[in-house]
């Protein structure tokens, strides 16, 4: 993620302060390796978490640690990551509080103690039940912001200057329950979304404010448990690692997914990952590089 979009995202933020503890030195992800998903869920005092889960079978917990002490939460988006000249380290997404739609950042110095602020950026979410966002910054960069509505309807929110402004919707979604990014390009994304039956699909949208989603169906059940999805990139041929978290065991499970392609989709379960994910709400943390279909 480029420090020119990160400053845009990061304008105007400064309305909720905390401070909480960094995360030890052990807890970091070495850039060589490929296939991580990275974790973080609010606890009941409003402290996150993450947990750092390498791909393998079975999955392998490298533990977990308290990131920075946060705001209430009843929905949040992608931490999206990126690296400031002098070692800071960045941590910005999207999040809902009660009616509200938020703009987060966390920010690390090196040996210091996290700093999060969140920014309100407007009302009337109250029926919005989950949210996705896309940050794309290459030739034809786009930002989106996607809410999904117990009204039945996707709505697609485009970046405007420090807020987003509405960019269209889609009806025929009042079956689906969690989604999240699972690829962004220069001229869609793709969100990979389960519905309360347990069917799993990826909705694929293009960038064009009036164009319909490409709905297709990856598998016709066994989805049904996992009210969170939370996704990274794996390998060097548009692979991803998909972690699923079933709230009322607060337990994870790991797949590994080749490249999106219908009921072609190769889904290899990897199994359940050691430990809990406490919690009603989980986001990946990550790079955002995904490219996933």
């Amino acid at each position: 993620m480029g420090v020119r979009r990160l400053g845009m995202v990061l304008a105007g933020v400064g309305v909720l302060v905390a401070t909480g503890m960094p995360g030890p030195a052990q807890a970091a992800v070495a850039e060589s390796v490929p296939c991580i998903n990275q974790v973080v869920w609010p606890d009941s005092a409003n402290a996150v978490h993450e947990t750092d889960v390498l791909a393998a079978k079975p999955p392998r917990n490298w533990g977990t640690y308290q990131l920075a002490q946060f705001v209430p939460v009843r929905a949040m988006s992608t931490w999206y990551m990126a690296n400031g000249r002098r070692g800071e380290q960045y941590s910005y997404g999207l999040l809902l509080q009660g009616a509200y739609l938020y703009r987060h950042s966390t920010l690390t110095p090196p040996g210091g103690r996290a700093r999060v602020t969140a920014t309100k950026l407007g009302g009337g979410w109250t029926s919005f039940k989950s949210i996705a966002t896309s940050n794309y910054d290459h030739q034809t960069p786009h930002s989106f912001l996607y809410g999904l509505n117990t009204n039945g309807n996707l709505y697609r929110y485009a970046a405007s200057g420090a807020g987003y402004r509405a960019y269209g919707s889609f009806g025929g979604f009042r079956s689906f329950k969690a989604m999240a990014m699972i690829s962004q390009q220069a001229t869609y994304d793709t969100l990979l979304m389960t519905t309360t039956a347990g069917a799993l699909y990826t909705i694929h949208i293009p960038t064009t404010a009036k164009a319909k989603p490409v709905v297709k169906l990856i598998r016709k059940s066994g989805w049904s448990s996992f009210e969170s999805l939370l996704i990274e990139h794996c390998g060097n041929y548009n692979g991803s690692v998909v972690v699923g978290i079933d709230h009322n065991t607060d337990s994870g499970y790991q797949y590994l997914f080749s490249q999106a392609k219908g009921t072609a989709t190769r889904i290899t379960p990897y199994g359940k990952i050691p430990g809990t994910f406490p919690g009603a709400v989980h986001a990946s943390r990550t790079s955002g590089w995904l490219s996933g279909e």
